[in-house]
C-alpha cells in the first residue's frame, strides 16, 4: 500500500484532470443512488453530463448541514444491510446527524488516516497512544485506529482523560506519538510535575493534535502550543477533519498547513455570495467527497472559515494546503462593531496560566445585540486579575466582555462534560 500517493506530487493540471474524472464518476453515482441529489438535480434542471470541470461545480447549488438533518435518510445511497458502522455528528437543529459507513467506506477511512499519519511522519512499527474515544458513535477515533492498523503501527487505545493512566501506558509501552486534544497535554504535564515523573525523557517524540488549533494564521505556534512546548519539547502536528468529510488535512514536517488529498476530496473556498474567493482570501470551506459509498456529499458547506495555500511544499507535495480554521461561520460574533470568532478569544484566555478552565457564552441582549460572557475559574480571585483579563481583551481584540468568576468544581462539570468528546469551551445561546 502506497502511503505517499504519487498524485499528491503530480503537477497542478494533472491533479485537476484527475479530480475532474473522479467528479464525473461521483455525479453519475449520485444520480443513480441518492434520493436527495436526484431531487436537487431535477429541481434545478441540472444535467450531470454537462458538469465536466471543477469550475462547472458552480452550476450546482450547495448543500448545508440543515439539509443533512432535515433529509438525513435521503442522503443514503446504499441499503441498510450494506452499512457496517453508524456514526453521528452534531446537528444545527438539535438532534445529531446519522452517518452510515459501508465496508468500502471504512477502507477509505483507514486509507485516509494512513496517508495523513504518514504525512506527519508516523511509520510502520511506531507505537501510537490514542488519547481519544473510539466509542460513542465517534467516527474519528475509529478512523485513527483503522489508519494506524493499516499502516502497520502499534496502537495503545487509552481513551481520553486520567493522566495517571496515560503516563503508566507511556512508560510501559513507550509510544513515539500521541493522538490527543492538545489542551489535555497541559493536564498531563501538570500531573507529571506534581508527581515527579521524568516526562521530559519519555519515549514521546510528537503528538497529532485534534479538536483545537495549535497554530496562528501565519503558522507560528499559538499560545496553547507555546505553553506545551515551554514545558515539554515535543513536536506538535495539527490535523483538521470532520465526520461529513471523512477526510483529514494533516501537516507534514514543514508544518505550513494541512495537506489536501485530491484522491479523496474536492475543495472550494467560497465567499458569502457563493463565489470562489481570490487566492490569499479567506472563505467557507466547501467540500465534495470522492469514493464514499453510503453518504457522499456534493458541494457541502462545512461552516469553517479557512484560507488555502497553493505554493508547492518542500515535502514534494503540490497539493493545496489549508491554514488554521479562523472560525465557524455560524459562531461569528458581531460585538460593538467588531467581528470575532471564538478561537481568537481562546488564545487570549490560554495566555493566563492561573485560569483553571473557562467557557465563552454568547447571547443576545435585550435589544438583540450579541453579548459576550466569559465564565472562568482561577486560583487568583481578585478584582485586579479580572481587570487584567479584561485589559488583555481590549488590547488584543478591542472589546471588553463581561467576566464571571465561577467555582472550579461547578464550571469544570460543564466544560468537561463526560458526554462530550472534547471540552465545551463555547456556548451560543443566540
Amino acid at each position: 500500500m502506497e502511503f505517499h500517493p504519487n498524485i499528491e506530487k503530480s503537477g497542478t493540471q494533472e491533479i485537476k484532470a484527475f479530480q475532474e474524472e473522479k467528479l464525473q464518476q461521483l455525479l453519475s453515482y449520485l444520480e443513480e443512488n441518492s434520493p436527495f441529489y436526484q431531487r436537487l438535480f431535477k429541481e434545478n434542471n441540472i444535467n450531470v453530463e454537462e458538469i465536466c470541470t471543477l469550475e462547472d461545480l458552480q452550476k450546482i447549488p450547495t448543500t448545508i448541514k440543515n439539509d443533512l438533518q432535515q433529509y438525513n435518510h435521503d442522503f443514503f445511497c446504499i441499503s441498510p444491510d450494506k452499512i457496517v458502522d453508524y456514526s453521528t455528528t452534531s446537528g444545527t437543529l438539535g438532534d445529531p446527524v446519522t452517518f452510515g459507513l459501508s465496508d468500502g467506506d471504512l477502507e477509505r477511512l483507514a486509507y485516509n488516516e494512513a496517508i495523513s499519519f504518514a504525512c506527519a511522519g508516523i511509520q510502520k512499527g511506531d507505537v501510537v497512544q490514542m488519547i481519544t474515544t473510539i466509542d460513542k458513535r465517534f467516527m474519528a477515533g475509529l478512523a485513527y485506529f483503522l489508519g494506524l492498523r493499516k499502516m502497520g503501527a502499534s496502537v495503545v487505545r487509552m481513551g481520553p482523560g486520567i493522566p495517571e493512566l496515560q503516563w503508566d501506558s507511556i512508560f510501559r509501552y513507550k509510544p513515539k506519538y500521541l493522538i490527543t486534544v492538545p489542551s489535555f497535554l497541559l493536564k498531563m504535564i501538570d500531573y507529571a510535575e506534581k508527581h515527579n515523573l521524568d516526562y521530559k525523557n519519555s519515549s514521546v517524540y510528537g503528538a497529532v493534535c485534534i479538536g483545537e488549533s495549535i497554530k496562528n494564521q501565519d503558522f507560528t505556534d499559538n499560545i496553547l502550543s507555546q505553553k506545551i512546548k515551554e514545558k515539554w519539547n515535543i513536536k506538535l502536528f495539527s490535523t483538521y477533519a470532520s465526520t461529513e468529510m471523512s477526510t483529514a488535512f494533516t501537516e507534514c514536517k514543514f508544518q505550513i498547513g494541512g495537506h489536501h488529498h485530491p484522491e479523496l476530496i474536492i475543495t472550494e473556498i467560497l465567499d458569502d455570495e457563493g463565489n470562489t474567493v481570490k487566492e490569499g482570501e479567506s472563505g467557507e470551506l466547501t467540500i465534495t467527497t470522492l469514493g464514499v459509498e453510503a453518504i457522499p456529499l456534493l458541494r457541502f458547506k462545512t461552516g469553517d472559515i479557512v484560507k488555502a495555500y497553493y505554493e508547492p511544499c518542500e515535502c514534494g507535495r503540490n497539493t493545496m494546503r489549508l491554514g488554521p480554521v479562523i472560525g465557524r461561520k455560524q459562531q461569528m460574533i458581531k460585538y460593538k462593531g467588531t467581528t470575532l470568532y471564538p478561537p481568537a478569544m481562546n488564545d487570549i484566555l490560554n495566555d493566563f496560566n492561573n485560569i483553571l478552565c473557562y467557557q465563552i457564552v454568547i447571547q443576545a441582549n435585550e435589544i438583540g445585540l450579541d453579548e459576550i460572557i466569559i465564565k472562568l475559574s482561577t486560583d487568583q480571585e481578585n478584582e485586579n486579575f479580572v481587570n487584567e483579563v479584561r485589559d488583555h481583551f481590549r488590547a488584543k481584540l478591542r472589546v471588553s466582555p463581561k467576566i464571571e468568576i465561577i467555582d472550579f468544581d461547578i464550571l469544570s462539570k460543564t466544560v468537561f462534560n463526560p458526554n462530550s468528546r472534547k471540552p465545551i469551551t463555547f456556548i451560543d445561546l443566540r
